[in-house]
């Protein structure tokens, strides 16, 4: 069987301990899930990276709701970003969307650049979008995103396998688009059949934490 990272999203230090102990090979530190997460903590951020020895990717959101951040919103999210730099996690994970909820390429160009030596992600805000496919497009011109995390514009990643298919042949060798969207441990194994994905994502890909 061809092995995949299995990304474990995770709320707060206990699942993230779970997690690990459970197999995944890396995780999402998140705080407020019930929003679709927001950035934790400083110390949350520094309990895990203490604890855990599998990597850890911090979530950098500033607030629940929409994706289109005002400028103090924006370096509130450098703040964050910056916190993650000297700590040392994996990567940072964030997503930037005009008023007309396409791509914000310029924020997002920006933020990615600050983020170095840090790996990328860019989370399903991408899925917000009136064309998922076309934003993936647009983010193959940026370079220092690593990841791209998606449900192919819909619900779930099982909906939205077709795009998803297509927006992993679009990535290429440019970068990871890890399928996200209700993937648990019952259903990665079929989706991975379909898909051949490097990484799946999910708040149960390794079972209840």
């Amino acid at each position: 069987m061809i092995h995949f990272i299995k990304e474990a999203c995770v709320g707060n230090l206990q699942e993230a301990i779970n997690a690990e102990k459970k197999g995944a090979d890396r995780i999402e530190l998140c705080a407020n899930l019930e929003v679709g997460g927001t950035t934790p903590s400083k110390k949350l951020i520094a309990e895990a990276f203490q604890k855990l020895s599998i990597p850890i990717r911090v979530m950098i959101r500033p607030r629940g709701g929409d994706f289109h951040y005002q400028e103090e919103e924006v370096t509130l999210m450098k703040n964050s970003i910056e916190y993650c730099k000297e700590i040392g996690v994996e990567a940072v994970v964030f997503g930037l969307l005009r008023v007309d909820h396409s791509i914000d390429i310029e924020k997002t160009a920006e933020l990615t650049r600050f983020a170095q030596p840090l790996k990328v992600v860019i989370h399903k805000a991408i899925d917000a979008t009136p064309d998922p496919i076309e934003a993936l497009r647009e983010l193959t011109a940026l370079e220092g995103i690593t990841t791209v995390l998606t449900s192919g514009g819909k619900p779930t990643a099982q909906e939205g396998r077709k795009n998803l298919k297509k927006m992993i042949e679009i990535a290429g060798d440019r970068f990871e688009v890890m399928p996200g969207g209700k993937v648990t441990d019952k259903n990665v194994q079929e989706l991975h059949q379909y898909l051949q994905a490097s990484a799946y994502h999910g708040k149960r890909i390794v079972g209840e934490l």
